[in-house]
């Protein structure tokens, strides 16, 4: 086995690796533009497109909760919706657990 250490030792030190700094700020120009259009602008786009659905719940949508929780929405206020579940049983939710409208008809359906 020595006489593989003494030929890596005999061949010298490997030359050290000088790559062109411009390569860099280019590899860190692309890497922050898919970083960009991969994780931050579709997150801005959902959070935007779920603020229009809090301010445009209105009261006889059907919606579903964040929880799996369906109903039809009966009372609007600024923070909180009321949903009728099922026949004399009202629940009340943040707005912001609201995650999707349903289509009319969907409760029936179910």
């Amino acid at each position: 086995m020595s006489f593989f250490i003494e030929s890596a030792m005999a061949e010298g030190a490997a030359a050290p690796a000088g790559g062109d700094p411009f390569s860099l700020v280019i590899m860190m120009v692309v890497f922050a533009a898919v970083f960009y259009f991969m994780i931050w602008r579709p997150q801005a786009k959902r959070t935007k497109d779920h603020k229009n659905l809090m301010a445009s719940l209105s009261k006889g949508d059907e919606v579903v909760t964040n929880g799996g929780i369906v109903g039809k929405i009966t009372k609007v206020n600024d923070d909180f919706v009321t949903l009728a579940v099922s026949e004399g049983v009202d629940m009340h939710f943040q707005k912001a657990a609201v995650a999707s409208v349903l289509p009319k008809g969907t409760i029936k359906a179910i």
